[in-house]
């Protein structure tokens, strides 16, 4: 069994049966008394998120999480089809482990699953994607400034707010994190 001096960033913990994932660590070593690990975790079935501190050298249960490679196949109901990259086995996992991550996925994509004991924890996007605007009001002349935003809806359903200016058919890079227009992208 691993300490608390294991800990980094993106560990998973097993605490009390639930997993945690390490956002953030901090080992402080006071002038008086010991040293202890301060942290923040995301619980990786709800998204809460709770700071919590541990005793330098306390014993903890580090959880095995698999991160693999998969390529988005398609939606299938409430769920969504992935295939592994390595033996190619198809997998379906349920649309609230996708969450967010399907606003931003596209037919063949390549994503990262997380599992733990062969059950989907979430999917992991890369931190940015290109996608096309599908539909968008016309710009009013005069707005070539990046004053103004307005909607969009991208190629995957998901609406964005992105400058006036653009218009249907643009190529935008979107921050998968929060939903966020980041720039045009020129062929």
């Amino acid at each position: 069994m691993a300490t608390t001096n294991d800990i980094k960033n993106g560990s998973v913990l097993n605490i009390d049966g639930q997993l945690w994932n390490v956002i953030e660590f901090q080992h402080v070593k006071p002038g008086k008394g010991g040293a202890f690990v301060r942290t923040k975790m995301k619980s990786i079935m709800s998204g809460k998120v709770v700071d919590r501190t541990f005793n330098a050298g306390t014993k903890i249960d580090f959880a095995t999480v698999d991160r693999r490679d998969f390529q988005y196949l398609y939606k299938d109901g409430d769920g969504f089809v992935f295939m592994d990259t390595t033996d190619y086995d198809q997998v379906t996992v349920p649309g609230p482990i996708v969450g967010d991550a399907a606003n931003f996925m596209l037919e063949n994509q390549t994503v990262t699953i997380a599992t733990h004991d062969g059950e989907p924890l979430y999917v992991e996007l890369p931190t940015s994607v290109v996608l096309e605007v599908t539909y968008t009001e016309p710009g009013l002349q005069g707005d070539r400034s990046s004053a103004g935003t307005k909607p969009a809806t991208l190629e995957t359903g998901y609406e964005i707010q992105v400058p006036l200016f653009l218009e249907q058919g643009t190529r935008v890079k979107v921050d998968t994190r929060d939903g966020s227009y980041l720039g045009r992208v020129t062929d």
